[in-house]
């Protein structure tokens, strides 16, 4: 075998190392337990500061008001419409 051949293989090699690499990273990150993990970080972090574990009381004032917002307009459309 030549040089040339010897470092064409070795380089063919080290190519479907990283391919393989790649692909095993798509699979992970593509996966639906992945997926589903990385939302529920992503939501977890709306409501508590991830770093120091401090609830961000500003954004839950914001969601429960929301919340209670569409209840009481829920209600109101009940009430109009049994009248």
């Amino acid at each position: 075998m030549t040089k040339e051949t010897a470092a064409l293989e070795a380089e063919m090699e080290a190519t479907r190392e990283r391919l393989a690499d790649t692909i095993d990273l798509l699979v992970y990150r593509s996966s639906p337990k992945t997926i589903a993990r990385r939302e529920i970080t992503s939501i977890k972090g709306y409501f508590v500061d991830l770093k120091t574990g401090q609830p961000r009381t500003n954004n839950i004032l914001k969601v429960a008001g929301g919340v209670l917002g569409v209840v009481v307009l829920v209600a109101a459309v009940r009430k109009l419409a049994s009248d």
